[in-house]
């Protein structure tokens, strides 16, 4: 949503500012331009990322639009399904959770939290370290270091794209020259048109360093941070589970265990002691 937002009051300044000093919006309108730095940015785009990042960036910036963002609530849902599982690996063993997190789509504990549910490397973070948890017989200095691997690859993995939107972005001012370059080239075959004809000839090709810039600092950019910034957020949350799985590991109390996934959560989301209190006596009840 933010981003919608964003976009529009980017065209709506740049459009407006320009309006306001009498311009004519038909010459910003170059058709010609924005294939040349749109197809020259998306090839280079092919040229230096292989298929699965290509596919990856494209599934980000889907949710750019159209995906939550990791709000408190998702925080909550996240410490509350972790709270049932230590309550009921306490209460009847490790093997009780075995049910629930070989398949946590069928699950009855993550179908109560279908945020966490519905984040295919969240839920899988959380089985997968159960499951190694089961299996006994590892230090819990070895969990640790098994899930700090898996926080970095998927972290390395979740920046891939945002990596590439950077290099796009970074590349779009210089392809807007190449735009400008050849408006130049077309300008200097009607060098015996008219003045006015040569003006506005000169101001397409301008268009194409306009474009450029704009593209870049104004879109494509800012898209590459968004994409960085819910790379962090995704990192946050496998830091939560791995709080609160380690420190179960270590033998102490799910409630504290909790806490201890409670103060890996970001302070702008993180719930407070006496709201997470409460929410684990509602589970209780």
């Amino acid at each position: 949503m933010f981003a919608i937002i964003g976009i529009v009051v980017v065209l709506a300044a740049v459009v407006g500012g320009y309006l306001m000093e009498h311009g004519n919006l038909s010459v910003l309108f170059q058709p010609a331009e924005l294939v040349i730095i749109g197809g020259a940015a998306l090839g280079a785009f092919f040229i230096a990322s292989p298929r699965a990042v290509v596919a990856a960036s494209l599934r980000g910036v889907l949710r750019v639009f159209t995906g939550k963002e990791v709000d408190r609530e998702t925080y909550m849902e996240l410490l509350m399904l972790l709270y049932e599982l230590l309550v009921l690996a306490r209460r009847e063993g490790v093997r009780a959770i075995e049910v629930q997190v070989n398949d946590p789509l069928s699950s009855t504990i993550f179908g109560r939290y279908p945020r966490i549910q519905g984040n295919h490397e969240v839920s899988s973070f959380i089985c997968d370290n159960f499951k190694v948890f089961m299996s006994g017989g590892l230090e819990p200095l070895y969990l640790d270091s098994l899930m700090e691997l898996d926080m970095d690859t998927q972290h390395a993995g979740e920046m891939a794209p945002s990596g590439a939107l950077s290099k796009v972005a970074d590349s779009l001012p210089g392809l807007g020259i190449v735009a400008a370059v050849l408006g130049v080239v077309l300008t200097m075959g009607k060098i015996k048109e008219p003045p006015e004809v040569l003006g506005h000839s000169i101001g397409a090709a301008l268009v194409g360093t306009f474009l450029g810039v704009l593209l870049c600092y104004g879109f494509v950019g800012p898209l590459a941070h968004n994409l960085e910034n819910r790379a962090r957020d995704h990192q946050a949350m496998l830091g939560v589970v791995k709080a609160a799985i380690q420190a179960y590991a270590q033998g102490i109390a799910p409630v504290l265990a909790l806490e201890a996934g409670r103060r890996a959560v970001p302070t702008a989301q993180r719930p407070s002691y006496a709201e997470l209190e409460g929410a684990m006596r509602g589970v209780k009840k």
